[in-house]
């Protein structure tokens, strides 16, 4: 892999945030700016993480075993955006008043399974470091991060009932048939080995 690749992901993983401060700034995220910084928080949490999803399947469709070094930083781009995610729901829809999102969390089923994701994700965001991986052992550590399936399936159904209230599932539609297809590569390729 070209040296130059990695700070290129990485800056690339950046412009997203970028796009959305300088919206904030400009005053150009529309009517509601508050619900357009937590959509698209939650929109560029989900792409992450089908692109975190994604290394591992096209490694091996193009013989590109280098890409693996792109997928610890792609995680833990996810649970940056997806931290962004729920701060900006906790502050610009709750006000940061923990009463009340404590309450709102339990009453609403898709906020519940967002939170139920996020809370996942950190234990993998917190063990994504050779040290944790020596600590735990290589076995423990991938038990630990097949967690990750968990987190994608959650994400799903958090975006799908967010999006259940205007019966719009065309982009919902889209992020299930990639989480299927990169899911449905790992099923096949597991049993092969088998």
């Amino acid at each position: 892999m070209h040296p130059a690749v990695k700070p290129a992901v990485f800056i690339a993983s950046l412009l997203p945030l970028a796009w959305l401060v300088w919206g904030a700034v400009a005053n150009t995220l529309g009517p509601n700016p508050a619900e357009a910084l937590i959509r698209g928080t939650g929109d560029w949490t989900l792409r992450f993480l089908c692109l975190t999803l994604a290394i591992t399947p096209l490694r091996h469709w193009f013989s590109q075993p280098a890409l693996v070094r792109l997928r610890r930083m792609l995680g833990l781009f996810t649970f940056f955006y997806g931290v962004l995610h729920f701060l900006c729901y906790a502050w610009l829809d709750m006000g940061l008043v923990l009463p009340d999102i404590l309450t709102d969390i339990a009453k609403r089923p898709f906020i519940l399974v967002g939170t139920a994701a996020l809370l996942l994700m950190a234990p993998l965001a917190a063990t994504s470091f050779n040290r944790a991986i020596k600590a735990m052992g290589g076995k423990r550590w991938q038990a630990l991060h097949k967690a990750i399936y968990a987190v994608v399936l959650l994400g799903l159904l958090h975006f799908f009932w967010m999006r259940a209230a205007k019966h719009n599932f065309g982009e919902w539609s889209v992020y299930a048939g990639i989480v299927a297809v990169l899911l449905g590569d790992r099923l096949l390729r597991s049993r092969r080995k088998a």
